[in-house]
């Protein structure tokens, strides 16, 4: 598709977000369930986050039992209006059972409907994966989910404020 604003035509303008988080506000909401590798993914996002310019009073963390619990905080800090973007983090390691399927559809769909009900960018930092190796190869070291949802959330908060989006009431 092309047409303004979308790069498709020579010289049309395109609206690219910057990742400069100064003056931008984030709620964290992480699931306490495989908390070593959530905290992996939360520090990730935090480090980028600051390295961007948001400050540490432009944080803040809110822990919760579980991913399934993830989008009912999530919407509690869209709504409050206080934040540009909210990213939420939970890590799920499928076992002998569906019940880590069900979690992260249930999670992924919640999310995405706070999103759109509120207007408030909600970033997906999620990890679904088949085991812990996984897990931990997307939580640190050189790939860590967390830190990409950070660069997404900067640049969803700065689109966001560029579109003159407000909050729903």
């Amino acid at each position: 598709m092309t047409g303004p604003g979308r790069g498709g035509e020579a010289g049309a303008p395109e609206n690219r977000p910057d990742h400069d988080a100064h003056g931008r506000r984030f709620g964290i909401v992480a699931a306490r369930f495989n908390g070593e590798l959530v905290e992996r993914l939360v520090a990730g996002a935090r480090a980028v986050l600051l390295a961007r310019g948001a400050g540490d009073a432009d944080l803040e963390i809110v822990r919760v039992p579980g991913s399934f619990e993830l989008p009912l905080v999530c919407r509690w800090l869209a709504e409050s209006g206080r934040y540009d973007a909210v990213l939420a983090f939970g890590v799920l390691i499928e076992g002998e059972t569906e019940h880590f399927r069900l979690v992260a559809e249930a999670a992924t769909d919640g999310l995405q409907r706070v999103a759109l009900d509120t207007g408030v960018p909600v970033l997906h930092g999620v990890l679904a994966t088949r085991d812990r190796a996984q897990a931990e190869a997307r939580s640190g070291g050189e790939h860590n989910r967390g830190a990409e949802v950070a660069l997404a959330a900067v640049a969803m908060a700065n689109l966001r404020r560029a579109r003159g989006v407000r909050e729903r009431a």
